[in-house]
């Protein structure tokens, strides 16, 4: 049958059975990591037990059974029963999520909700549409509300150790995110690789729907093979679309399939009243939406993961060597790299921009002061290029001086 097809559907047919079979690889690591458990649970509970009734039996053996006897068998039952329940949540917590690996597997990433990474404070609690916990930002007394001396129409400025709300101009209002959207592919993509020097070829189909849509590239080209860590950098320092669409690909076996991975996250993350995705890239689409709030949550979740925090704190990057090219690409993050030089009493560490005409010039990005106090920064819609930039400036130095 497969002699019948032409090169495209060939092509599409080689990616599905790539897709099905990195699929049964990531079910079979899970049915290992759940038999691992599974012993481990079984061999602590089963030396508790003995203690436990070794204790009462020379305890037998120099008389009647005491009081101090069965508060020595309930302390070792309640010892055993806490022993597997915190086994079984450690289990839950790293079990597979839409038929893939979260950020606890073989990648080194870290759990993208966990507030004990250093550096990183993740504020509030309270509970998502999908039952997991959620980055919460709340307004205070302090909160400023800015008008006209910030260019940008919408922003929100939060302080991430108190997950205070500092600046707010319209934060709940729906806007386009653009690029910004990369943030959310890469945090989507990072939990579900194994293997950042796995390699990926090009396709035409992602060249020919970046040139018909007019992306910003990284400059990959047709049956180029990359690796997954240049389509990392390559989606967020350049804002590539066909790095972008790869790491769609390579995850789901396409860029649908993707997409609904980053829907799930924003369900997760208690977003998907306010947030809708419909593309991995930040092509405009009246279905595609969100808020500067909701930014600020899913910066704060990719901030989380040690894989985002590392690319998006890139100011440059260069890709592997290809046939293609033979020194390979040198990629830049020019938001990072235009406002280093710039006075925001302290420093801007990570950052995503973006553009289309129905959001302007937009931006998230996380900093810290002088005194070392974090903060997220989101933007949209300042009108002019790179015209976000000075937003951000502004809001950084503003506070810093508080």
């Amino acid at each position: 049958m497969a002699e019948n097809l032409d090169e495209e559907e060939l092509e599409e047919l080689r990616w599905k059975q790539h897709a099905q079979e990195r699929q049964e690889i990531r079910q079979k690591r899970q049915q290992q990591r759940l038999l691992k458990q599974r012993i481990k649970m079984a061999s602590i509970a089963g030396v508790v037990i003995i203690l436990v009734v070794s204790i009462i039996l020379i305890q037998r053996g120099k008389g009647s059974k005491t009081p101090e006897d069965e508060g020595i068998a309930a302390a070792g039952q309640n010892l055993a029963m806490d022993l597997e329940s915190e086994n079984g949540a450690e289990y839950a917590a790293n079990s597979e999520t839409a038929g893939f690996d979260n950020a606890n597997s073989e990648n080194g990433s870290v759990d993208n909700n966990n507030p004990e990474n250093p550096g990183l404070p993740n504020p509030g609690g309270g509970e998502g549409a999908g039952g997991n916990s959620s980055y919460v930002y709340t307004s205070t007394d302090s909160t400023l509300y800015p008008g006209d001396e910030i260019n940008s129409s919408n922003a929100i400025f939060i302080d991430l150790e108190t997950g205070n709300i500092l600046a707010d101009k319209g934060a709940k209002q729906r806007i386009v995110p653009a690029s910004m959207t990369k943030v959310l592919t890469l945090l989507v993509a990072a939990e579900n690789i194994d293997n950042l020097d796995d390699t990926f070829q090009i396709t035409s189909d992602i060249t020919d729907y970046s040139f018909v849509n007019g992306c910003s590239n990284a400059g990959f080209e047709k049956e180029e093979v990359v690796t997954v860590r240049d389509l990392l950098y390559g989606t967020n320092l350049p804002s590539g679309a066909d790095a972008a669409l790869g790491l769609a690909v390579y995850v789901s076996g396409s860029q649908e399939a993707f997409v609904e991975l980053m829907n799930q996250k924003l369900d997760e993350l208690g977003l998907s009243e306010t947030a809708h995705f419909t593309n991995c890239i930040g092509i405009y689409d009246e279905n595609h939406y969100c808020t500067v709030y909701d930014m600020a949550v899913i910066m704060n979740a990719a901030l989380n993961n040690e894989i985002c925090r590392e690319v998006m704190s890139a100011h440059t990057y260069n890709t592997s060597k290809t046939t293609q090219h033979p020194e390979g690409i040198l990629l830049s993050n020019w938001f990072l790299r235009r406002i280093e030089d710039k006075d925001t009493g302290g420093e801007v560490i990570c950052g995503k921009t973006g553009y289309v005409n129905e959001s302007g010039s937009c931006a998230v990005s996380y900093g810290t002061d002088h005194k070392g106090r974090s903060y997220i920064c989101v933007t949209v819609n300042a009108q002019g290029k790179w015209k976000c930039i000075y937003d951000h400036v502004d809001l950084y130095k503003k506070f810093s001086e508080m």
